[in-house]
């Protein structure tokens, strides 16, 4: 942890001790600018540091200015900067309990519960210990998405228009598409504009809308979908747990506050993402009407993926099928 000492002399030799202010600064990596998903981290920053006015500062830094996003669970485990944004999705097997929550279609389509779950998936002692064992990080801010669709130079109506499409799309879900012939290709964000472009990519799978228009995909896109609504990255943003254990009390204490009006944040930018983009896509693409029975069969083939999913898990010394049945339970208890 990165910590400003000032040493205030005194005039007078009095014998009094020297005293020193300190101030405890996390810096923050996230890629791409400001938009509705970094809403969350700037809620969480403007709560804390009016906690402990002068003695906490939470710098963002957008753009991947302290390294690449891959590298975030290297970066903030041996502190090379205090805390950042994650998708479990860029990292493959680095947080493999927590993919649970990228698993096709177990999660509701509403943001509130779908952030009550992830809080709660987040909060299990095997979660915070997988976290904490392995990369030396405590969960400390929310980054729930909306339901994933997919923009670009093919046009999908129906799933088997998937088949032999180059499509962007991370982890399980990548396992339902490729169940009807898609080409799981992973990109990150901030990279997709340049791979439409060159044809890299046929398709990107982003949270709708506010991902398409944050990253100006639809400049470079014929059509986007609307229907599928399929679950897409696990975020979170994560500290590293020896920054967080010298944070002032104060800190500690204020963040589920923060945390709550973090989600309330969110969800209202969100909607207004939606309200502003829409009607900026239907002057670039064709918006593809997406039948709900093409949404069943994906759907009808994620059970199976679950249990494959929790079975694999458990295979290789992992709570597997304890995390998804708590998983199942916890989304029964906000959606029945």
């Amino acid at each position: 942890m990165r910590v400003v000492s000032v040493l205030v002399a005194l005039l007078f030799a009095t014998g009094a001790p020297v005293t020193a202010a300190e101030s405890t600064v996390w810096n923050f990596n996230v890629w791409g600018g400001k938009r509705a998903f970094t809403i969350g981290i700037e809620t969480i920053k403007k709560i804390l540091e009016a906690e402990a006015p002068g003695s906490f500062e939470l710098r963002i830094n957008y753009g991947d200015a302290l390294g690449p996003p891959k590298k975030n669970p290297e970066s903030v485990r041996v502190n090379a900067f205090e805390a950042a944004q994650f998708c479990v999705g860029y990292y493959p097997n680095k947080f493999p309990l927590l993919s649970v929550l990228e698993l096709p279609f177990l999660l509701p389509t509403k943001l509130r519960q779908r952030a009550n779950i992830e809080m709660e998936v987040l909060a299990h002692p095997l979660i915070v210990e997988e976290m904490a064992k392995r990369w030396n990080i405590k969960f400390f801010g929310p980054s729930f998405l909306p339901g994933y669709e997919f923009m670009g130079n093919k046009r999908i109506e129906t799933v088997e228009d998937m088949k032999g499409v180059k499509m962007r799309i991370s982890g399980l879900n990548a396992t339902a598409l490729e169940l009807f012939g898609a080409v799981p290709t992973m990109v990150i964000a901030p990279e997709g504009y340049t791979a439409l472009d060159r044809g890299t990519i046929d398709s990107f799978g982003f949270p709708y809308t506010y991902g398409f228009g944050s990253f100006k995909l639809y400049e470079v896109s014929k059509y986007v979908t609307d229907g599928f609504n399929m679950s897409g990255f696990m975020c979170f943003q994560g500290v590293n747990i020896d920054a967080w254990n010298a944070t002032p009390e104060k800190i500690k204490q204020a963040l589920p506050t923060a945390q709550n009006e973090a989600i309330d944040a969110m969800i209202k930018a969100y909607k207004e993402a939606d309200e502003y983009w829409i009607p900026i896509f239907r002057e670039h693409v064709e918006i593809v009407k997406i039948a709900p029975s093409e949404r069943v069969k994906l759907q009808t083939v994620s059970g199976k993926i679950w249990e494959e999913w929790a079975d694999g898990q458990t295979a290789k010394g992992r709570a597997g099928n304890e995390i998804l049945d708590f998983v199942k339970a916890t989304v029964a208890k906000y959606t029945n």
